[in-house]
């Protein structure tokens, strides 16, 4: 079996304003890394643009609707405080959500084991009907909700190790016991959930890391509750939302993990994928905003996944 790679040239198309850190050049990045000799087994696709009935198992018509209206034919046009729109950012959109449609397909069907999105905009902030935080619409719920309806999947797992709270999966999870989420991320810090007080189900697993946490404290948190109540929770699906500015070079956070960082925890989850869900993983980029550590962490992240496959 192999590991997958969904991309799409239109993902660097979605422009913000200059100095933006979730820029067209972190893509580049991880795409150029991935160039190398060794990543010549990956089965190569090009994402497709997902549909609306797909967006809207996650996100209210209307404010699908809005956002589509809302792309400009030039200029810039603002959500929030962080989150932009440019001309090209209406297929980005739609095929960062597409491609996890697809990576779905690929893993279910058997044509690759274990799938990366290598794709942008990033979506783990994205609610039901707000834009916030980079993230316009929620790319790995909108695949979960895929695997459910399409395939009939119905124990699906995300785990996000993104250096942010994914507050959007989150939400959309919160109420349905067959849809677990579990997070490691820097707390107290933006958007200001997933703290350690706050109520939660069983099938939700917010585990904060304090400022200056590094390699040490995340493995702990991982390999001691995360990894064990997904074993618990028995996915038939294993998601990742695969952030990595929580290294320690990343200039938006205070983490300090590494790149073997990655690689150690991708083994982890795929050896659970490898008892609980027939290895099956769909993996999509999150953040990452320092180009060098960005593309040596995703490098290593698909290394583990191909070393799964």
């Amino acid at each position: 079996m192999v590991t997958a790679l969904i991309t799409h040239p239109a993902c660097l198309t979605h422009v913000p304003p200059s100095g933006h850190p979730e820029r067209p050049e972190r893509l580049r990045s991880v795409l150029a890394a991935l160039d190398a000799d060794e990543f010549k087994p990956l089965i190569r696709k090009e994402a497709p643009q997902v549909t609306v009935e797909a967006l809207a198992r996650v996100h209210d018509r209307d404010y699908i609707q809005e956002v589509l209206a809302a792309v400009p034919a030039t200029g810039i046009v603002q959500f929030d405080p962080d989150t932009y729109v440019s001309p090209g950012s209406r297929e980005a959109m739609l095929r960062a959500a597409g491609a996890l449609v697809a990576g779905v397909d690929v893993v279910l069907s058997g044509e690759a084991k274990n799938v990366f999105c290598a794709v942008r905009p990033p979506g783990h902030h994205a609610m039901p009907a707000r834009a916030m935080g980079f993230c316009i619409f929620n790319n790995v719920a909108v695949g979960a909700l895929h695997a459910r309806v399409a395939h009939g999947i119905n124990r699906i797992a995300v785990v996000d190790f993104d250096v942010h709270h994914g507050n959007g999966t989150e939400a959309m999870f919160f109420e349905d016991p067959a849809l677990f989420y579990a997070s490691t991320h820097q707390w107290p810090y933006y958007p200001g959930t997933g703290g350690p007080r706050d109520p939660r189900p069983d099938h939700i697993v917010d585990l904060p890391l304090s400022a200056g946490a590094g390699s040490a404290d995340f493995r702990r948190a991982f390999s001691g509750v995360l990894i064990p109540a997904l074993d618990r929770f028995a996915p038939e699906l294993l998601f990742i939302s695969a952030g990595f500015d929580a290294h320690e070079n990343d200039p938006l956070a205070q983490l300090r993990l590494q790149d073997e960082d990655y690689f150690w925890a991708t083994e982890q989850l795929c050896a659970l994928a490898q008892r609980r869900c027939q290895s099956r993983v769909v993996s999509t980029l999150e953040g990452g905003y320092d180009l060098a550590a960005l593309a040596r962490s995703a490098k290593a992240h698909v290394q583990a996944l191909m070393a799964a496959a």
